[in-house]
This record gives C-alpha cells, structure tokens and sequence, in this order.
C-alpha cells in the first residue's frame, strides 16, 4: 500500500474473543480500502490473539510486543510506524459502521481549519445488543477520534506513564491548542463487559489522582 490517507491504529491484549469482530468491521468500510491501513499492535498477548489474527495478516500491519508495554506505549508504537496524515483509534473489543472512516475523513479534508473530529457512539454489550446512546462530548471515551497525526505528534503522543485515563491526559494536553468538533453520528460502537481495563478501581483511583497531579482539580 503507498500513501495511505488514514492509518486505524489497533491496539489489543488478550482479546482474541473480540478482535475478529472489529477487524471484520475496519475491512468493511465504504472508504477505498487502499487508501487506508490497519495497524494492530499485540502488547505481548497470552491467550490466542496471536491465532485469531492469522487470517487477517495480509490485510492489516502487524506489530508485536514480546512483553506488555501498556497501552499508551502501545498505541504511541503504531502512530510511530505510520506516514498516513490522518490517525484513528479503534479498541480491540469495539467495532464500528461501514461509514466510519469516510464521514470522518471528509470533514477533516473538507475543512481545514478543524483539527480532530469525533462521533457519537452506541453503547453495546457482549451480545452486541445496543443498551445506549452516547454523546461523544459529554461522555467522551478514547476512541472514534481521528485527528490529524503531525498535531498528535506536535502534544507530544501519549504519556506512556498514564496505564489508564491515557485518553484523557490526552486529551487535556490536546484542547490546550486545537479543538475536537463533533459528529451527530452514532458511527462507532463501544462494548461494555467485565473485563474492561477501566473496571479495576484501585487503579482507576490511582490514575485519577495522577490526572490531578498533574492538571489540576479540573481533572478530578
């Protein structure tokens, strides 16, 4: 593939239930798919991601983690192989509609003074029964973003040292100089279950105070 548009960073421990879902959904979009590549980063999984990725590996970028990095370094890996100019986060146990990446992309090319677009999205669980309807600014998560890549580069990528809230620290240090427009589109589909990594609270507590320390009591 020469000069793709986007590059669909993928990051994944341990999900080898849910990973074939989302890639089915990326290689199923309306947007030329030579125009845009997958990049999954496997952060050191254990279980048989590894074997749920074999059918994918002439569509996607594979990169490989010999041990878990954590997330941020994960993600900040992929962006870091790209040349694309525009850069998307999906998780490994999302997915989302075939017109994800090209209602994206448009309103970014087509105008120029935004800097990074987001769409609403639907909260499904492991039944993929739909249990939700989220705003993407008032409850804003870490993926369905594209931003353009140079200004992620410019923030300085992700803090490496945020194992959770890495988005958010992301995002405080990205709306200190460009801005995040909305799309009124339910585009991406963001799955609740048990094993989100946010559901360990000693951690969450422990990241949360580290936001603080770090952005002040507007984190909290």
């Amino acid at each position: 593939m020469t000069n793709p548009y986007i590059a669909i960073i993928v990051p994944t421990y341990n999900h080898e239930k849910f990973i074939g879902r989302c890639l089915r959904s990326l290689l199923n979009q309306s947007f030329a798919r030579d125009k845009y590549e997958i990049i999954v980063v496997d952060d050191g999984s254990t279980d048989k991601t590894q074997a749920a990725l074999k059918v994918f590996m002439n569509d996607i970028v594979y990169i490989r983690n010999d041990e878990n990095m954590g997330l941020p370094a994960a993600i900040n890996k992929g962006i870091a192989s790209t040349r694309s100019p525009y850069v998307v986060r999906v998780d490994s146990d999302d997915y989302v509609n075939e017109s994800f990446l090209s209602v994206l992309y448009m309103f970014l090319a087509e105008n120029r003074e935004m800097d990074a677009v987001s769409c609403d999205y639907l909260l499904v669980n492991d039944r993929e029964e739909v249990i939700g309807r989220k705003n993407c600014m008032d409850e804003p998560i870490a993926c369905g973003i594209m931003f353009r890549t140079d200004q992620l580069i410019d923030i300085g990528l992700y803090d490496e040292s945020f194992l959770l809230h890495e988005d958010r620290d992301l995002r405080f240090r990205f709306l200190k100089k460009y801005d995040i427009h909305r799309v009124e589109l339910p585009m991406y589909r963001y799955r609740r279950h048990d094993s989100n990594i946010t559901n360990n609270g000693e951690a969450d507590e422990l990241h949360r105070n580290k936001l603080v320390e770090k952005h002040g009591e507007e984190a909290r």
